[in-house]
Formats: structure tokens, sequence, C-alpha cells
């Protein structure tokens, strides 16, 4: 009823699962530096008729909204080409190293973009990008217990990488910065106000770094 907080029970029956189709056929239509193209065919019942659906073949990403000890949210800006723009993101990267834990690539991101390192993690959230068009799927960490990596042990960074810029803002500004749509970066977005959720039980109810993720196409 409306006006009753929802119990934990209620909260656990709005769960996205796993629902395997009749596969037909699938066949890479475009082979990219980066990610694929693969056309599907697949049935949704048995007395259906074939379906066919192209996608974006993609190894997924890590991201990580780096929280210091005063509750400042680090975000970087660098050149997004296919959008024309400047975006204030958080430290991200393709889980493009075979058989690299989720959480090694995620501190991974955090040194070579930000050059810092964490000692604790914690897991935000889990989403796919863009469901319908492609298969990544992408983990957001929250990392604290923040230290600079040295400057002799710093990654270099080259091309779009070489302009990024840094900037510590409060929490509450960077909610405010989205609600009022100034923020565009989906890692951005969602790790912002995930993290302001989960402030308010003083990040107690946030799953450990290495909890599982089932929906990550590698780990079906």
């Amino acid at each position: 009823m409306p006006g009753i907080p929802e119990t934990p029970s209620a909260a656990r029956r709005v769960s996205d699962a796993l629902s395997p189709r009749r596969l037909l056929s699938t066949e890479k239509v475009y082979e990219g530096r980066i990610w694929d193209v693969v056309s599907d065919s697949f049935k949704l019942s048995e007395t259906g008729d074939a379906l066919t659906r192209d996608y974006i073949d993609h190894p997924g990403a890590v991201a990580v909204l780096p929280m210091n000890s005063a509750g400042e949210v680090l975000l970087i800006k660098q050149y997004r080409h296919p959008v024309g723009m400047d975006l204030w993101e958080i430290p991200a990267g393709l889980l493009d190293v075979e058989g690299e834990d989720f959480v090694v690539g995620a501190a991974r991101e955090l040194a070579e973009e930000a050059d810092l390192a964490a000692g604790q993690w914690n897991v935000l959230a889990d989403f796919f990008n863009s469901p319908g068009s492609s298969s990544e799927a992408i983990r957001i960490y929250l990392a604290r217990e923040l230290t600079d990596i040295p400057h002799h042990e710093r990654h270099e960074r080259t091309d779009e990488e070489a302009e990024i810029e840094f900037h510590w803002i409060s929490l509450d500004d960077a909610v405010a910065s989205v609600l009022a749509g100034r923020l565009h970066n989906p890692s951005a977005v969602v790790g912002i106000l995930a993290a302001a959720a989960a402030r308010a039980d003083g990040f107690a109810g946030l799953r450990p770094a290495d909890a599982p993720w089932p929906a990550h196409p590698s780990q079906r």
C-alpha cells in the first residue's frame, strides 16, 4: 500500500533473472579492435516465430568511485569522441585482461587514471549499459582509504587519457549535478546516486568487493 515502507522480502522479489531462450544461430557480423557485433536468431517460445537481434559483444567493464576521508568523491574529465563532449566521469576501464579478477581490474584502473590506491573496497552497483544493443555489464566499486601512487610508479597516460583533469567534489554537490543534468556519464551517474543512497547507513549495507557477479556474461 502507498506510504508503507517496502520490506526486505518484498524488495528481493524485484530481482533480474537469467532467462535462457532457444538459440537457433549466432554469427559474428563485424570484428572490431575492442568489441564485435554479433547477430543471433532465437525463439521466445517453442511455438513462436524466430527473432533476429544484432548487438555488441562486449567484454564488460569496471568503474570506481573514489571517496576521501572528507566524504568527497573524485571525478575525472575526459573527451569522448562519439558524443563530442568533455565528460566528468569516474575511473573506469574494460575487463580485457583474461582471467583478471574484477576488483583487481578496478584497482588497476584507479591507479592508471587517478594515480590512487585504495585500502577499502565495496561493490556499489552492477548494471547493463545498454541491454537492448550491447552485452556490456559494468560493476561500480566504492574505493576508500585512499593513498597516492608514488610518482615513479605512475602510469603514463596517452591519447585522450593524457588530457584527464581531476576534481574533488562533495557527494551532495555531485548528486545535485546529476539531478540538474550536468553529468551524463552512466557510471558516474549510477555510482554517485548509489553512494548517496548507501551513505544512509554509513555504507554498512554495501556488498564486499568479492561479491558474486552472476549477471556478467563470463560468469554464466
